[in-house]
């Protein structure tokens, strides 16, 4: 009965701070404090800050604001433009047409971004306008850039990867190659759909696009050049092993600064708008996993999570059973909270049961990026929805119906990983071994 009560505590004391607008970081570290003052007789104040300066000063979370940096410089770049010239004449002739650019851009853009909100920025702001003068299904294209963007938070460099490899305290780059395979099997899944949606929609009436050679395409082509250049540099120093997560994000910095110079995009407005940028979105995260850190080790105190994963060991739930829970335990709290924040917030209860499950913690970190994936595009708090809304104008009701089918091929995701775990597996494995 005690841990019930302790769990009462923590989440009215959580809810009650989160209800009245305090920062997520800072309503976790409020939680943690409560369950330090009542459960301990510890000094509260010297445990809370060795704890936040042993969080902040880890090298590897350096890879975290280098990587968004990264993003911020390229989203102020003229890339989208020049994917969608170097793609569309490739992509036009498949069955479903233009619409795979919102696709094929987002997964190539979230493999130099790490970020769903820059990739879902990005690709949009050109893509829409064409596609609309084209008169494709207004739902398909904003269904399918709400769905591609999420690409961004598992196609490496992913942000969700490392929170997630800092609070589990697992390899970042064996996370990394984790997440390629489900990630290009995912952007498959969404093409898939575009193109059983072209035969069977009654409104698929989009304007052709005029033949073009084979020597134009590939003229064409050289506008991908840049991109491809720096996700080889930025992925292949890591697969090689000529780089760490954190070095190999600091090439791809270089790399931003190099391409935006350039294109002519290099301005000291759009450098500073770019570390400013960095600057904002690192600052929230740290404080999350800062004050995530300190709820962790207050409810390590409290016995809190040994003996909530006690209490799942007795239920003997099999191991599909439990994954079916955290999967709807996910899904709901994705309706609340961002992605970032449900790993941050639960991995302290989580992880136990999920090591006393013998279930693998870099197959597992892929199998939780997928389900907060539909955090980004599931009504009331759905980053991509809410963006998407600024962007087009349409009503949140509209985009998140144009998003469901995008959610649900999600869902199905999960169940593909949990039947074949060496998609997430077998690259870290692998690489492991050629080492």
């Amino acid at each position: 009965m005690t841990e019930l009560y302790a769990i009462a505590l923590f989440l009215f004391v959580l809810f009650l701070l989160l209800g009245t607008g305090v920062w997520v970081g800072l309503a976790l570290m409020g939680v943690a404090w409560v369950g330090m003052e009542l459960f301990t007789s510890r000094p509260v104040g010297d445990v809370m800050v060795t704890t936040i300066w042993a969080t902040s000063s880890s090298w590897t979370l350096t890879a975290l604001p280098l990587f968004i940096w990264m993003g911020e410089i390229l989203f102020r770049t003229r890339l989208s433009e020049d994917m969608f010239k170097g793609l569309s004449p490739w992509l036009a002739r498949l069955p479903g047409g233009l619409v795979h650019t919102n696709i094929v851009g987002c997964t190539v853009f979230a493999a130099v971004s790490g970020s769903s909100a820059a990739t879902l920025s990005t690709v949009g702001k050109m893509s829409i306008p064409e596609l609309r003068a084209r008169k494709y299904p207004e739902q398909l294209i904003i269904g399918t850039l709400a769905g591609a963007a999420t690409l961004g938070l598992m196609i490496p460099p992913s942000l969700a990867l490392i929170v997630y490899g800092v609070t589990v305290n697992e390899s970042i780059t064996q996370l990394f190659f984790a997440g390629v395979v489900p990630g290009l099997v995912l952007a498959v899944m969404f093409m898939g759909y575009v193109a059983i949606y072209s035969y069977v929609a009654k409104d698929w009436a989009p304007v052709q696009e005029t033949g073009m050679s084979f020597a134009e395409k590939l003229r064409n082509s050289r506008f991908l050049l840049p991109v491809i250049c720096l996700i080889t540099v930025v992925i292949g120093s890591m697969y090689l092993g000529y780089a760490t997560a954190t070095e190999a994000a600091a090439f791809g910095v270089l790399g931003g600064l190099v391409l935006a110079a350039g294109q002519g995009s290099l301005t000291w407005e759009t450098f500073n708008a770019s570390l400013m940028g960095a600057m904002r979105t690192s600052a929230m995260i740290a404080l999350i996993l800062a004050g995530a850190a300190f709820l962790k080790l207050s409810m390590g105190f409290t016995g809190l999570p040994r003996a909530l994963a006690d209490m799942i060991s007795a239920t003997e739930l099999s191991r599909f059973q439990l994954l079916m829970a955290l999967l709807v335990f996910y899904i709901v709290l994705g309706m609340f909270l961002d992605g970032i924040s449900s790993v941050v917030l639960t991995m302290a209860v989580v992880e136990p049961m999920v090591r006393g499950a013998g279930i693998d913690l870099i197959w597992f970190g892929i199998f939780v990026v997928v389900v907060v994936e539909m955090a980004q595009i599931t009504p009331p708090i759905g980053f991509n929805l809410f963006v998407l809304q600024g962007m087009t104008d349409h009503e949140m009701g509209y985009i998140t119906r144009a998003a469901l089918p995008m959610f649900l091929i999600m869902v199905v995701m999960v169940f593909v990983l949990i039947w074949l775990p060496d998609l997430a597996l077998w690259l870290p494995d692998t690489i492991r071994e050629a080492r």
